[in-house]
């Protein structure tokens, strides 16, 4: 079959209808019928109408998401490089750089399913089941603090989340404020009085990996930089190792000269800070008072907490799931000792 004949064959199949006129001026096609329209129209509607009956919690979902979206997304929905990031952001959809994820910026939860069903995994779309979809979506909840490992999303509890920015978008109204504008006869000289200038340019955008330089530049001078009265020696393969599971960290986090707050605080120096002293940040009221009642940032509470914060911590706003393996705890221990203040 030519490339023109199977173009034609899709286009008659998926419902966009060639018509009568279209079909007899190339003898090819026909209108679908309605079960093969079904067959392909899987949209789900922002009220929920398209929704399959199915459940998945967390719990599940984790598994699934580990083996169907890490690879793009990170073990814990950071995002890897420029894939995009799922969790996080969190108050940010007012900043200069905000950071727009399931949790901060998607109004309806609906259209996460519906693309996830869709599209994912990347290269293997359509493969998923309706509760491995819901298990993921659970999952991707579940990192942005929305609701609790546990909590079974199913069609019937779809609209018991409460989507953060559900009321932060407007009806489209440009074909009457707009269109107007620049639909009719097009003006083709001294089309603007005055002086045109460029007043802004286009400074804050996430598309150029961070530099790793300096990270690097101090990773190799962990043994050197160290003496037998401070801490003991780093072992810089521990610490070159921790660089790479700090990657699930960047997202929200910053270390080294010039870092700055993001949606986490600064970490340089972290390693036996008293907690919540990092200056221009706002914390969670969950790590003030444990701030207020002591709590130091040493060996043991910071591997409490990166272990598993909400456990650690009742209310951290800390989306990150934890690590659950003895060796990345290590690792990024290391790693993260080796920035002193």
């Amino acid at each position: 079959m030519s490339k023109f004949l199977k173009i034609t064959a899709v286009v008659a199949i998926v419902g966009l209808n060639p018509g009568p006129a279209f079909a007899e001026k190339f003898g090819l096609g026909r209108p679908p019928l309605p079960e093969e329209i079904a067959a392909w129209d899987g949209d789900i509607r922002p009220d929920g109408t398209g929704l399959p009956v199915g459940s998945g919690d967390a719990i599940d979902g984790e598994e699934i998401f580990a083996e169907q979206c890490a690879a793009c997304h990170g073990d814990f929905a950071e995002g890897i490089d420029n894939w995009p990031k799922l969790a996080g952001g969190a108050d940010t959809l007012d900043h200069d750089d905000p950071l727009k994820t399931v949790g901060s910026y998607w109004p309806y939860l609906s259209t996460a399913y519906d693309y996830i069903k869709r599209s994912m995994p990347y290269g293997n779309a359509g493969t998923l089941s309706d509760d491995e979809v819901y298990a993921i979506l659970a999952y991707i909840l579940y990192s942005n603090d929305l609701v609790e490992d546990d909590f079974v999303l199913s069609n019937e509890t779809f609209f018991d989340v409460e989507m953060p920015n559900a009321d932060g978008f407007i009806i489209d109204d440009r074909a009457v404020t707009e269109y107007p504008e620049w639909t009719g006869e097009p003006c083709m000289e001294n089309c603007k009085e005055g002086e045109v200038k460029v007043t802004m340019r286009a400074m804050v955008l996430d598309v150029t990996p961070e530099e790793e330089a300096a990270e690097s530049a101090a990773t190799e001078e962990v043994a050197e930089t160290e003496t037998a009265d401070e801490l003991p020696a780093l072992d810089p393969e521990q610490v070159k190792a921790g660089e790479k599971v700090f990657k699930k960290c960047k997202a929200c986090h910053q270390l080294g000269e010039g870092a700055k707050n993001r949606s986490g605080p600064i970490l340089t120096g972290i390693v036996g800070r008293e907690a919540g002293t990092v200056e221009g940040f706002k914390y969670s009221k969950a790590l003030e008072a444990m701030a207020g009642d002591g709590l130091v940032w040493d060996d043991a509470s910071l591997r409490g907490f990166l272990k598993k914060p909400k456990a650690f911590m009742k209310g951290t706003k800390m989306s990150f799931a934890g690590l659950k393996k003895d060796s990345d705890l290590d690792a990024i221990m290391a790693y993260l000792a080796s920035f002193s203040e």
